[in-house]
Order: structure tokens, then C-alpha cells, then sequence
């Protein structure tokens, strides 16, 4: 080979389907296993996408968010859990990039793209079991919080906590996950997701420094702060998509290959059946919707996050309707394809070592976390009315 020629490196899509074939080869298993995805979650810190959307003058990768959120789809498609706990990772980092000032931020991405930190979840404001007790140059968090994703096994945590003094505010910090005072149970046993550490976690008197706490600017301060949950909610809708694309791709190859036409059918095979292949017709029309709506709403994004703080109030808005008609549709669009799925591949495919039915059971865990019907109103609110939805720290 000529000195001359440099082999070519792989983009973070290749790295995430080269990634995708191994986690698929365990996925079922895993699911049914429970647990921390320890080998799993090693490999994404060896591929260097941990700091896939960390700009590259700190040591990251510079991707943007249809290119992070394009990488996340594409694990869902084989392990949604994964994919539930790498988004979170770059929400979380999301999370400081808005919250705090440049010489907090700034150091957290340099020293995560470096050492390949992993970003655990402990927030949760719904859940206001954690306290603060404010002390000279430090505040003090106690109490309990459940849903605490990709916790185990992290580097860093960002947790809240209730400052009952300041009437309720919340408070946000960024601390390192093993610090003195944070027990993390590994309590998560749920139907679905089942790999996505999402257990509870008791904070018994973690010491929090002041440069710690995400103050300035703090959430839903400006048009720009208020993206969090907007791409928290684009996360969702990808993963949504990610697990319906891969119930539809197994579901196709074991149709083809192991699917029988029924008996009073006048098809040779499977694949002429008249009824399989309306379903597929109706399969792919779904997908294709949310495909298109979800890679608008992600486009979007980009353009709010390039404009940072000239972003307006309007522009903001009308990203949320996006992200919230991409969700809804996402959401929908899955739980039906997930649960239609067997009646393309028949009966023999509710065999359990098949674990086909994990698809729904995901997609149903996590839709549950944010009910699609107040995505509905807002949406009919705004079609109706014109009443732009008011920011807050779920959309």
C-alpha cells in the first residue's frame, strides 16, 4: 500500500452498527438476564462515542444532534436499553452545557472526552424525597430518588434535590458517582428496558460543593436552557423509532424464512400471502411517517442549538410542537407494529427463546414515563386554539 493512502475512518454511524451486530448477538438473553450491561457499556467507552456530541475543541467528536440522536436509533433497532442509557449520556451532558457557566461545562467535557466518563442520571424532579441542607460554601443532599438511568456503572452523576428553605426550588449538581453518601441499589426489575440501571438511589448527607451546583443560568431560564427537554423528548421519539425499525426487520427475516402461508391460503409461499403483505404495507407507512417527522424535528434541534442564546422564545415553540407530533407518532406507530409483528410471523414465533415480544414490552415501559396524551392536548391545544406550549421541565 502507498504511504500515501490513509486508511479511512469509520464514521460514529459505522462504529454504532459495528456495536449494534455484537449487542444483538446477546440482546435476548441480556433482556431476560436484567441487570448492568457491564460488557456492553465498555464497549461504547473503548468506541470513543461517549463524547460523540462533545465538541472537538474538548476532545470529542462534534457531532450534532441528528448525527448523536441518528446513533441512538441505531442501537435501539438490536437493544433498546443501551441505546436508553447512551442518549442519556449526552442529555445529561446537554444538561450542563445549559445549565452552568463555561468554566463548569468546559472541564466536565474536556475530562469526559479524555477518559471516557460515563454520565449517570439521579434527577427526577417529580420525585422531591431528596433535601438540601445549605451550609457555608457547600449544601448537603439527603433522601431517596427512583428512575436514576445509566446511574450504575458512571463516572458522573447529575442529581437534584429540594431546597425547603428556598420554598421548594430545585437544586442541580453534577458530582462524581462514588462519592461518600450515594448508595446506588441496582433495584430495577421492571417488564421492560431491563437493562437500562434505572433502579433507586439514597443520597445519606452527600457533601455538594458550590462549584458543583448548575445555577447559572439554571433551567428553563432562557429559550436556550429550555432545550433540555426538548431533547429528552427527541431521545424518546428515536429510540421509539430504533426498537419499531428492528420488531420490523426480525420480524421480516423469520416471515421469509421460517413463515408459513395459511392452510386455506391459495399462496405458495409466505411472502405471496395477501393479508402478510398488507400488514407490511401498513408497516411501512407508519415508518416512514415518523421517519420523516422525527428527522424534521431533529434538523430542527440543530438550528435551535446553533443559534444558542439568540434562540427566541417562538423558535423554541415551535420546535416542541415538532418533537411532540414526532413522539406521538412514534409512540403510536410502535406499539402498534411491536404488537402486530406476530401476526406476520405466527405462532411458532411466541416461542421464549425467540423473546420477540421484548419490542413491545420496551417500547411499552418507556412510553408509559411520559403520557402520550397530554402530548395529545398540547398538540390539539395548539391546532385549535394557537396556544404555544408553555416550557417546563418534561417539554
Amino acid at each position: 500500500m502507498s504511504p500515501n493512502l490513509q486508511t479511512a475512518v469509520p464514521s460514529p454511524l459505522q462504529i454504532a452498527r459495528k456495536l449494534a451486530e455484537t449487542f444483538a448477538q446477546t440482546a435476548a438473553e441480556r433482556d431476560e438476564r436484567g441487570g448492568t450491561p457491564k460488557a456492553e457499556r465498555d464497549a461504547l467507552r473503548q468506541s470513543g462515542l461517549l463524547a460523540l456530541s462533545i465538541p472537538t475543541r474538548f476532545g470529542g467528536l462534534g457531532a450534532s444532534w441528528s448525527e448523536t440522536l441518528d446513533v441512538v436509533r441505531e442501537l435501539a433497532k438490536v437493544d433498546s436499553s443501551i441505546a436508553h442509557v447512551f442518549g442519556f449520556q449526552h442529555l445529561m451532558l446537554a444538561t450542563v452545557r445549559l445549565f452552568s457557566r463555561p468554566e463548569q461545562w468546559q472541564p466536565w467535557f474536556e475530562q469526559t472526552a479524555r477518559n471516557n466518563w460515563f454520565w449517570g442520571n439521579a434527577l427526577n424532579p417529580l420525585d422531591t424525597r431528596t433535601v438540601v441542607k445549605k451550609y457555608d460554601g457547600w449544601r448537603e443532599f439527603s433522601g431517596k430518588k427512583s428512575f436514576c438511568s445509566g446511574a450504575s456503572d458512571s463516572e458522573m452523576l447529575i442529581a437534584s434535590a429540594v431546597d425547603e428553605s428556598a420554598g421548594g426550588k430545585l437544586l442541580i449538581a453534577a458530582i462524581p458517582s462514588g462519592r461518600t453518601g450515594i448508595t446506588l441499589h441496582g433495584d430495577w426489575d421492571n417488564m421492560g428496558q431491563r437493562q437500562t440501571d434505572s433502579g433507586s438511589a439514597t443520597f445519606e448527607r452527600v457533601r455538594v460543593e458550590e462549584s458543583e451546583l448548575l445555577l447559572d443560568p439554571g433551567p428553563l431560564s432562557t429559550p436556550f436552557a429550555c432545550l433540555r427537554p426538548l431533547i429528552a423528548q427527541l431521545h424518546f421519539a428515536h429510540i421509539f423509532l430504533g426498537i419499531a425499525e428492528g420488531a420490523f426487520e426480525e420480524a421480516r427475516q423469520y416471515t421469509l424464512k421460517e413463515g408459513r402461508p395459511w392452510f386455506t391460503s391459495k399462496a405458495r409461499h409466505v411472502s405471496e400471502d395477501p393479508y402478510i403483505i398488507r400488514h407490511y404495507g401498513e408497516f411501512w407507512v407508519g415508518l416512514e411517517s415518523v421517519r420523516a417527522l422525527v428527522e424534521r424535528a431533529a434538523a430542527q434541534l440543530d438550528e435551535a442549538w446553533r443559534k444558542e442564546h439568540n434562540l427566541g422564545s417562538e423558535e423554541r415553540a415551535q420546535l416542541a410542537l415538532s418533537i411532540a407530533t414526532a413522539k406521538v407518532a412514534a409512540s403510536r406507530t410502535g406499539l402498534d407494529l411491536c404488537s402486530r409483528l406476530f401476526e406476520v410471523t405466527g405462532a411458532r414465533a411466541t416461542h421464549a427463546s425467540l423473546r420477540f415480544d421484548r419490542y413491545w414490552r420496551n417500547l411499552r415501559t418507556q412510553t408509559l414515563h411520559d403520557p402520550v396524551d397530554y402530548k395529545i392536548h398540547e398538540l390539539g391545544d395548539w391546532a385549535l386554539n394557537q396556544t404555544r406550549p408553555t416550557p417546563t421541565f418534561y417539554s
